[in-house]
C-alpha cells in the first residue's frame, strides 16, 4: 500500500471535529478537483504493508484513526488495513471523494466520510450516485462549497437523496470567512438541517502538510 504520510493531529472537518486522531494519508487520486489542497498526494509515497501501517498509528496514545488521500478506495489493501486497525480497537473513518464503490465501507464497522463533489469542482459529473442510499446513520455525507452555485447544487442533492447520515458543507478554504458568513445565511435561511465546517486544523496551523 502507498502512503504519503502518518501523522497526529485534531480532526479539522466534519462529525469528528475537534478529536485528537492519527491520519493516514494514501497516495494516488482518481480526480483532480479545482480546489484540491492535498496535489503533493497525487504521487508522493513509500510502499508499506497493512502492518506496518497498523503499527505505525500505535505511535500515539490515540483510539482514532483516520484514512485519507489521495483516494484510500484506490488502494488494493485498504480492507486488510481497516480490519487490522479494528482488530486492534481502533475508532476507524475513512475519506472518500465519492466517485468509487463505498461498500468496502460500508460493509465493515467504520465511519464513510464521504464527499459529493459540486460544480466548481469540475469533477461533479463523476460522482457514483449509486453510493448516497448506501450511508448509514454513522456516516458523514461532505460538500465543498466555492459558490452559490454549488450550495443550489448540494441542496438539490439532499433534497432528492434525503441520506440518512449526518451532512456537512465546507467552504472552499481561499474563499474565507466572507463564504463562510454568506452559507451560513443561506443554511438558515432555507432551514437545511446540515453542518457548517471551517476546517479547524487550517485555523490553528494554516495550509500545509502534516496538520
Amino acid at each position: 500500500m502507498k502512503i504519503n504520510e502518518i501523522f497526529y493531529s485534531l480532526q479539522g472537518e466534519g462529525t469528528l471535529a475537534g478529536l485528537p486522531t492519527v491520519f493516514v494519508r494514501t497516495t494516488g487520486c482518481n480526480l483532480r478537483c479545482s480546489y484540491c489542497d492535498t496535489t503533493y498526494a497525487y504521487q508522493e509515497g513509500r510502499e508499506m504493508s497493512p502492518a506496518a501501517i497498523a503499527a505505525h498509528t500505535g505511535r500515539w496514545p490515540c483510539p482514532r484513526v483516520c484514512l485519507t488521500g489521495g483516494e484510500p478506495l484506490l488502494q488494493e489493501d485498504v480492507g486488510e488495513v481497516l480490519d487490522l486497525l479494528m482488530e486492534a480497537g481502533r475508532e476507524v473513518s475513512v475519506e472518500t471523494n465519492g466517485s468509487l464503490d463505498v461498500t468496502p465501507l460500508t460493509e465493515r464497522a467504520v465511519i464513510a466520510v464521504m464527499d459529493v463533489k459540486c460544480p466548481s469542482s469540475g469533477m461533479h459529473g463523476q460522482m457514483r450516485r449509486e453510493n448516497l442510499p448506501l450511508l448509514r446513520p454513522s456516516d458523514c455525507l461532505k460538500f465543498v462549497i466555492a459558490c452559490r452555485e454549488d450550495y443550489e447544487y448540494a441542496r438539490g442533492v439532499l433534497e432528492r437523496h434525503a441520506p440518512a447520515c449526518p451532512v456537512v458543507m465546507q467552504p472552499v478554504w481561499e474563499q474565507g470567512l466572507p463564504l463562510a458568513r454568506e452559507m451560513a445565511a443561506w443554511i438558515l435561511r432555507d432551514g437545511l438541517e446540515v453542518r457548517l465546517s471551517l476546517q479547524i486544523h487550517k485555523l490553528l496551523w494554516g495550509d500545509r502538510k502534516g496538520v
